[in-house]
């Protein structure tokens, strides 16, 4: 078990590494994080209104009750991280590399994954509005008790992707899908779109 230390905010800076800290309550938006990295630490009610976390790492990290309307993360490294009970509007987290990565129990709304790394990512109970693979490259990933509202696939390259546990309303990237696991529900709910992409009339 970890023994934190109270974090003081005031020496949050670009490219500084914080370990072994604990913030709580604290309001980090607009501020410019890039590069920095926290390795061990726990947040807790934050504050992260366009927040730059360009190239920042987090490691062994929990982060709970994080709201930030927009989140600029590219090229970020996320590894064994947990985030809980928490609101994101739009996260830039294009390039950026995911592992083991659990969120929970979250509201989020366009999360831009493009060309980024994800292995042994979990989402569950969260609602997303728009989910962004869109050229990633993808390793068990899985849902539980989650909705997804868009979720684009397109050229992203998929392996061991459990779809099962989301609830889908649109998918874009339909000839991307190979690696993915659905029910048989999912399939006959997601048939007109399907029917659409490869111009099959369906006619009972």
């Amino acid at each position: 078990m970890i023994d934190y230390k109270d974090g003081d905010s005031d020496r949050l800076v670009a490219h500084g590494r914080f370990e072994a800290l604990r913030y709580v309550g604290i309001d980090v938006s607009g501020w410019d994080l890039r590069g920095a990295s926290f390795v061990d630490c726990a947040l807790s009610d934050v504050a992260a209104h366009e927040v730059g976390l360009t190239s920042a790492e987090f490691a062994d990290t929990t982060i709970d009750r994080l709201n930030a309307p927009i989140l600029t993360a590219p090229r970020s490294r996320w590894q064994e991280v947990s985030i809980d009970h928490s609101r994101i509007g739009s996260a830039e987290l294009y390039n950026a590399d995911l592992h083991a990565v659990h969120i929970s129990n979250s509201k989020l709304g366009y999360i831009n994954l493009r060309g980024a790394e994800l292995t042994d990512v979990l989402f569950t109970n969260c609602t997303i509005d728009e989910l962004d693979l869109g050229g990633a490259r993808v390793s068990r990933l899985a849902f539980v008790s989650s909705s997804v509202s868009t979720l684009d696939t397109s050229r992203a390259k998929l392996a061991h992707v459990d779809l099962r546990g989301a609830e889908l309303r649109s998918l874009a990237g339909l000839d991307d899908l190979r690696g993915t696991t659905m029910t048989g529900m999912q399939v006959g709910e997601l048939t007109p779109l399907f029917a659409e992409r490869f111009g099959i009339t369906v006619d009972d």
